[in-house]
């Protein structure tokens, strides 16, 4: 949604900043926000994922590492890292394409976008949970043998609704952050209208 080279990099470096702060666990108060992140990013910055998309995965990646080898732990050795991480890249990529549809196909400040935002957002952190959690559970050595469809869903049970809440409670306060600068920037242009 934003419009000059400037307000996208300023966009990028808050999103990745509020990522790292969450994502390396400092305050365990606050949970990861990544997935939250990346479909306010696909929202935003709707038109900039060949560049966007690519160093917020980058930077998830590496946070992810110094995380890992902070604790002492070899980073190919640590419980979340199996051949499943890699399928994150298109599990985030879930997040950025709902809230690139989102920013494609809403109608501003309505009551329909809020249902729009709603759909984009269960449909793709479904998705993107769908695809992780999936991943994580057929291709990862943690996982014990034997693996059935039944734990699978069982296991998905048990970190579904988390997951959904955590990603909803960012994205919601990413749009009380787009609706509080959307009315600002409608009354400094009244403003300005005004003066002239």
């Amino acid at each position: 949604m934003a419009t000059t080279q400037t307000q996208r990099l300023g966009i990028l470096a808050a999103l990745a900043l509020v990522m790292a702060a969450t994502r390396m666990h400092h305050f365990d108060a606050l949970p990861d926000a990544s997935w939250g992140i990346f479909f306010l990013a696909g929202f935003w910055l709707r038109g900039s994922a060949r560049w966007a998309f690519p160093l917020l995965m980058a930077e998830a990646v590496l946070v992810d590492y110094i995380a890992i080898t902070h604790m002492g732990i070899n980073f190919w050795s640590h419980y979340c890292v199996s051949a499943g991480y890699w399928f994150l890249v298109p599990a985030y990529g879930a997040l950025w394409l709902g809230g690139s549809w989102l920013a494609k196909h809403h109608a501003g400040l309505r009551l329909s976008t809020l249902a729009l935002a709603a759909a984009a957002l269960l449909v793709s952190e479904n998705l993107c949970y769908l695809i992780s959690n999936g991943s994580f559970y057929w291709l990862s050595a943690h996982v014990p043998a034997p693996r059935s469809f039944g734990a699978w869903f069982q296991n998905m049970g048990d970190w579904y609704l988390p997951f959904l809440q955590t990603t909803a409670l960012y994205v919601g306060l990413g749009a009380v952050l787009h609706v509080l600068a959307v009315q600002i920037a409608h009354v400094a242009r009244q403003q300005g209208r005004t003066q002239h």
